[in-house]
């Protein structure tokens, strides 16, 4: 369009727009393809997750302080559930799930001693020693600052209503 068209005029222009608008275009579409290719077959795997069929196996002890939330109307306590989250310490990130007990709820600001299981043990208790801060994340917010309290080789009995009182700093 740009070819034929008289130097000056209303055609030229749209047809130098349209000639610099797709630049960025196909530029994007080769690096995709660029991208696809170098990706090799089965390089990308789905997240893994627990599998509700498995037995809740206790890993370490921690204890979680629930934050307030930015919303106001959803600041309540967490109700008696199995909660699934990422244990976050500075760039590193470890599934996990942790479970509020029937007939408790948890409210927010009040630190809470639970165990809790890791999705990968052999890689996330290394980093899990006593006394390590972490932080709780779902989805994309932090509900939840946590603190390790008990190595793992402590975790072996069932959860007991001492250990479900909250603990001093």
């Amino acid at each position: 369009m740009r070819q034929w068209a008289t130097p000056g005029s209303t055609t030229r222009d749209i047809g130098t727009l349209l000639m610099v608008m797709w630049v960025p275009i196909v530029g994007n579409i080769i690096a995709w393809l660029v991208r696809r290719w170098k990706m090799r077959p089965g390089a990308f795997q789905e997240p893994r997750d627990f599998d509700p069929a498995t037995a809740f196996e206790a890993h370490l002890w921690a204890v979680l302080t629930l934050r307030p939330s930015q919303v106001p109307a959803k600041n309540l306590p967490l109700p008696p559930d199995e909660y699934h989250a990422a244990l976050v310490l500075g760039t590193e990130g470890f599934s996990a799930r942790w479970r509020v007990p029937a007939g408790e709820v948890w409210p927010r600001g009040v630190e809470r001693t639970t165990s809790i299981e890791l999705l990968s043990p052999s890689l996330a208790l290394p980093r899990f020693a006593p006394g390590t801060e972490f932080r709780v994340l779902v989805g994309d917010s932090f509900i939840a600052d946590g603190r390790v309290v008990a190595p793992p080789d402590s975790v072996s009995h069932p959860l007991s209503t001492s250990l479900q009182e909250p603990i001093s700093p």
